[in-house]
């Protein structure tokens, strides 16, 4: 058995509908399962759907014509769509007589488009006679705490699922099962959703649970790149990387698995293959546990623009005990994640999101410390065997050297397997150039 995933762009119109199904039917002697998510945009038309009708109106059109028209093309009858067409209707309707959205009413908001999905994909693989079966995720026992907008699977899972897919599994059933990912259902029977990286979640805690062969993600190049090829066109892939790797990739931008997917399949050793939907032949990039061979120097380089450094000072605080738990401790209050930090006895140097509202923060930090803000900067990590790290910041520090470009921190992640620098957002994509050039050699 193996588990497939497919995202929302690789079943975004009835052309790549059919697509996906071509790649379903060549792997069905391995007995996969299939995970997708919603139609292309159709999240952001449900949410805007969601914020027209606290405004007063009901309106489904975009959603509606996309699953209407997509199955006209596909030549298929899908008379559960139509169902929940006229259940999402309902609900907006409520919304729009509430005027309010509660994150437990957009949770159940967001599931129409999975649960559209699969019955779509199940529909079109049964019409071209490979016998498919849609499943929303409670259906095999994906069952959830009640975080919504942000759930958490349950322990009870790991024994749910192979009660429900043990018979496919084992050759007694032969519908190939097409489930929802993303979504899930609280002990209430209230649906919620899994939240960042929620999809790959949906689809490795399956692989796990069952002892699945392999686990595939399936994208639009051929796994996981030595760094984006749309900044190096030289860009390579990488056929082998850690989950620990893999984690730092996907934290510092890199378009892999988000790390909390990466849980369950780490638990059970289930190795991860990240394929590319339009290059069925090539192997792609597989994630284990350890390298099966030589250790590579360097994995791979990624980056994230728009991030915001926080440099913070106090002498008055030197030698005292707790000086970082105190300034932590006010990141923690106002809930802002910190990605990376250099530090001394009296100062340390951080980073967040852009995007985050600093201003409480900021101010909390400024009773004890001297604070200074400097935003548009980016984070390039490499990510490395941190036993050839002096090798690897000389070639890369001679490397930028060169082109005059002055990194304005460095941090070494604890896990030993990144290096990361800060630059400014301008220089981001040079830099990127230079390092891959000085280091993938």
């Amino acid at each position: 058995m193996i588990v497939m995933k497919f995202g929302g762009s690789s079943v975004a119109n009835a052309e790549r509908i059919r697509h996906v199904a071509s790649i379903i039917e060549a792997y069905k002697d391995s007995r996969p399962v299939v995970v997708l998510s919603a139609m292309g945009d159709t999240t952001d038309h449900l949410l805007e759907a969601a914020d027209n009708a606290v405004n007063g109106t009901v309106d489904i059109q975009k959603v509606e014509k996309l699953h209407y028209d997509t199955a006209k093309e596909l030549g298929i009858d899908v008379p559960a769509i139509s169902e929940l067409l006229s259940e999402l209707k309902t609900l907006l309707t409520g919304i729009s007589m509430l005027r309010e959205l509660t994150k437990r009413t957009r949770d159940y908001l967001v599931s129409f488009g999975e649960r559209m999905s699969v019955r779509m994909m199940a529909a079109y693989l049964s019409k071209n006679n490979t016998p498919a079966c849609f499943y929303d995720a409670w259906d095999i026992g994906i069952v959830s705490d009640s975080n919504y907008m942000s759930a958490e699977l349950l322990d009870e899972v790991w024994q749910n699922i192979p009660q429900h897919l043990n018979g496919y599994k084992n050759g007694e059933t032969k519908e190939i099962p097409i489930v929802t990912g993303f979504i899930a259902k609280d002990k209430k029977g209230l649906i919620t959703t899994l939240g960042r990286g929620g999809s790959d979640l949906s689809a490795t805690m399956i692989g796990a649970a069952m002892g699945a062969e392999e686990i595939q993600t399936w994208k639009d190049v051929d796994g996981i790149m030595t760094t984006d090829p749309r900044v190096v066109k030289d860009a390579r892939p990488v056929p082998e990387v850690t989950y620990e790797e893999a984690q730092e990739l996907a934290m510092f931008g890199a378009q892999v698995l988000h790390p909390r997917s990466m849980l369950p399949c780490r638990k059970t050793g289930t190795p991860v293959r990240v394929k590319n939907s339009y290059n069925i032949k090539s192997p792609g990039s597989i994630i284990v546990e350890h390298h099966t061979g030589s250790v590579p120097s360097v994995t791979a380089i990624t980056s994230v623009k728009n991030v915001t450094i926080i440099d913070v000072q106090s002498s008055r605080m030197l030698g005292a005990a707790g000086f970082l738990a105190h300034i932590f401790n006010q990141f923690l209050k106002w809930n802002i994640s910190i990605d990376v930090i250099a530090t001394s006895e009296v100062s340390v140097s951080l980073t967040v999101n852009s995007k985050n509202d600093l201003t409480g923060v900021i101010e909390d930090v400024k009773r004890v410390a001297d604070v200074q803000v400097k935003k548009e900067k980016a984070i390039v990590t490499i990510i490395c065997d941190a036993a050839h790290s002096s090798s690897i910041l000389s070639n890369a520090f001679a490397a930028l050297a060169k082109e005059n470009i002055n990194v304005q921190m460095i941090s070494q992640g604890a896990s030993k397997v990144n290096i990361s620098f800060l630059v400014e957002n301008s220089e981001v994509d040079t830099v990127v150039q230079v390092l891959h050039s000085a280091l993938f050699k």
